[in-house]
């Protein structure tokens, strides 16, 4: 349960760091340190749900368990399989990916318009994965 309802926070902390990144780069402004520790918190929090994450998908029966069992080629043939055991976790890590990238590069800039191009551009791209795959079904249940 701790990974569905942290992913709440992974979301809104994309979202807010995205946004922020547009908006300071469309609106021109000065980079600040709360800029800076918004785009951080995103970046704290989808590293925390990929550990636990990576613990889910060695542990759940959705995830390892389920290509060991039923091999590769039925998880690939079954919707419901695929996305626990293979697209959700790739996807959540191309995700991480971006956002990591975006960080890396913005602190690499040392003014405010190519560092908030960084953040728009890569937390826009890790966003877009992430709400791609959210098994959606399960988050509107809860």
């Amino acid at each position: 349960m701790i990974h569905s309802f942290w992913a709440y926070l992974v979301v809104l902390a994309v979202l807010a760091a995205t946004i922020n990144g547009i908006i300071g780069l469309v609106g021109k402004k000065e980079y600040q340190p709360k800029d800076f520790r918004i785009s951080l918190f995103a970046l704290i929090v989808t590293h925390i749900q990929l550990v636990i994450g990576i613990i889910i998908f060695f542990v759940s029966p959705l995830g390892l368990q389920s290509i060991l069992t039923n091999g590769m080629g039925e998880v690939m043939g079954d919707s419901f399989l695929r996305l626990y055991a293979v697209e959700h976790p790739m996807m959540m890590i191309i995700t991480i990916v971006f956002v990591t990238m975006g960080y890396s590069k913005h602190k690499k800039k040392l003014v405010s318009g190519p560092k908030f191009k960084m953040l728009a551009i890569f937390y826009t791209l890790g966003l877009l994965c992430l709400l791609s795959r959210i098994p959606w079904s399960q988050w509107l249940n809860l």
